[in-house]
């Protein structure tokens, strides 16, 4: 059964095109739920109208199934609470220019 660690691990090679980083750096990642085979990932994006959301979603998907023991995944957007740059990691806020 894989675990939330994995998960996250896996999703760091999900990348915001826009951006050039993982969403988990960018706080784009806000949950993990592993029950048996099956794993819903909650994420949101930067802003409503991103046109790298379907990607983004395509990519949790495939990189989350790759992970053994794992046959469903389930990827919801939301937008509750709403993204903002003080999600992002020290790093990626560093990189970004911001704060």
């Amino acid at each position: 059964m894989a675990t939330e660690a994995e998960v996250v691990e896996a999703l760091r090679e999900v990348e915001d095109p826009e951006l050039g980083m993982d969403i988990v750096e960018l706080g784009l990642f806000y949950s993990a739920e592993v029950e048996g085979p099956k794993v819903k990932v909650q994420y949101t994006l930067t802003s409503m109208g991103c046109p790298a959301g379907a990607m983004i979603q395509e990519d949790i998907e495939r990189v989350v199934r790759q992970i053994p023991g794992v046959e469903d995944v389930e990827s919801e957007l939301t937008f509750d609470p709403p993204w903002t740059p003080e999600r992002m990691s020290d790093d990626a806020k560093f990189i970004l220019g911001f704060g």
